[in-house]
């Protein structure tokens, strides 16, 4: 459920690149072989989570995360059928409460999965985030509404709600208040999330297994999904 961090990564388009630079690969002159790299980049680059200080001031920064908020039973909610002529939708309470229709309450401690689709549309950044200037008025991709947010935050108990688009809030939004409404209530945010398109509509745990960076606002992250006995049989799939 991540994509590969490398010179295709999508970061936000007013920060810098995810770099890679290669120190040293080959034959040391004492015969044994080694490789070593350094990287750089935003925090909030490709596959990552947000830690409530994102946008809340006074809440946990990414070291102070605790772990259990990172792992729980998947939801994902698939509005992929609103997104197709509309990019700028905006995932509403109505979305969830015609999931829980069909499939039953948000458990508590679940992490929260919006699929809108736009997972085929990386590594195309311009695609991906509407635009591959950094013009932030030319952002178009589908988030959450401030209202879907804020009925999930006063009647279910999450742990954390992620998406397949470069940020929880909507590429046209200016003030972020989806991501304000969920920082306040402590909800941990995935963005960048890969392959929702495999999970099932419940069934599945996830594991986000961030960075833990110290005094940061979110790091790049490493999200395992495991579908628990798929098509009807004994085993599990991971992703």
């Amino acid at each position: 459920m991540t994509y590969t961090f490398d010179d295709t990564t999508v970061n936000w388009p007013t920060h810098e690149p995810f770099r890679l630079k290669n120190i040293f690969r080959g034959y040391h002159p004492n015969g044994y072989y080694y490789e070593g790299s350094s990287y750089e980049g935003y925090e909030h680059s490709g596959t990552h989570v947000d830690a409530p200080s994102h946008f809340c001031k006074d809440k946990w920064r990414m070291d102070a995360v605790p772990l259990d908020r990172l792992m729980g039973p998947a939801v994902v909610v698939d509005v992929s059928n609103k997104t197709e002529n509309n990019a700028d939708y905006t995932v509403t309470a109505q979305d969830f409460q015609d999931w829980e229709e069909k499939n039953g309450r948000i458990p508590d401690g679940s992490i929260v999965l919006v699929r809108t689709g736009w997972g085929q549309y990386w590594p195309d950044k311009r695609q991906f985030l509407g635009t591959d200037t950094a013009d932030k008025s030319l952002l178009h991709f589908p988030g959450i509404d401030p209202e879907g947010a804020r009925w999930l935050v006063q009647n279910r108990g999450m742990h954390a709600v992620g998406i397949d688009t470069g940020s929880l809030s909507s590429g046209q939004s200016t003030n972020f208040v989806a991501h304000q409404i969920l920082c306040e209530a402590d909800i941990i945010g995935l963005e960048s999330v890969a392959n929702l398109d495999k999970l099932p509509p419940t069934g599945a745990t996830v594991y986000a297994l961030p960075l833990k960076i110290g005094e940061g606002s979110g790091g790049p992250a490493r999200i395992i999904g495991i579908i628990n006995n798929p098509e009807g049989g004994g085993g599990r799939d991971e992703l």
